[in-house]
């Protein structure tokens, strides 16, 4: 799906984000049902599923997406300072992915408009192999923290199990539900 990404590379895009203030944020959902043009549910109160991505604008003319992709050997989180464009095909066509806008959603209220005053990469490292993974970026303002995974619910229709390092993109919106599914803290 993405590019190869190098840990330095996603260090500096994190670096390139802080300060700066989100203006607009825009989901990528798949799309499904008869005819492929319905747009798949991803509001789940406490957590968002925009399956292929988020895409996020910044106040001075900056564009991010935020993307699961491979590069670091699994599926993990990866942030790229480049349109969604650039990440994804199909968007807006039957079958692919819907650009759903949820600037004014209240989850993103009290973080748009904000200056991100610190940016963080949830790694995790790998028992098995020792590789590190980028499982969620954490945007932090006075105001909120707003968690960006690769992560999914373990069964459908959601309960309480949830998974990291998959091929599906999670925005949380509380400490607690964060680590209910286990997003690395950092700091």
């Amino acid at each position: 799906m993405s590019s190869l990404l190098s840990a330095v590379e996603y260090e500096r895009t994190a670096a390139v984000l802080r300060g700066r203030r989100i203006h607009r944020v825009v989901y990528y959902p798949l799309m499904g049902g008869k005819g492929g043009c319905d747009v798949e549910e991803w509001d789940f109160g406490a957590w968002h599923q925009p399956t292929m991505g988020v895409e996020l604008f910044t106040d001075d003319g900056g564009c991010f997406s935020a993307v699961w992709g491979s590069s670091f050997d699994r599926y993990g989180l990866e942030v790229f300072p480049v349109p969604m464009t650039a990440q994804l095909r199909m968007i807006g066509e039957p079958g692919g992915s819907a650009a759903v806008d949820v600037t004014d959603h209240p989850r993103w209220s009290s973080l748009v408009g904000r200056e991100l005053t610190c940016v963080d990469i949830a790694w995790c490292q790998d028992s098995e192999g020792g590789l590190r993974r980028p499982d969620a970026i954490r945007l932090c303002s006075l105001e909120k923290v707003v968690w960006i995974a690769a992560a999914r619910p373990a069964e459908w229709p959601p309960a309480e199990v949830y998974h990291l390092g998959t091929d599906d993109v999670m925005v949380v919106f509380t400490a607690e539900f964060a680590a209910k599914v286990g997003i690395p803290s950092v700091g």
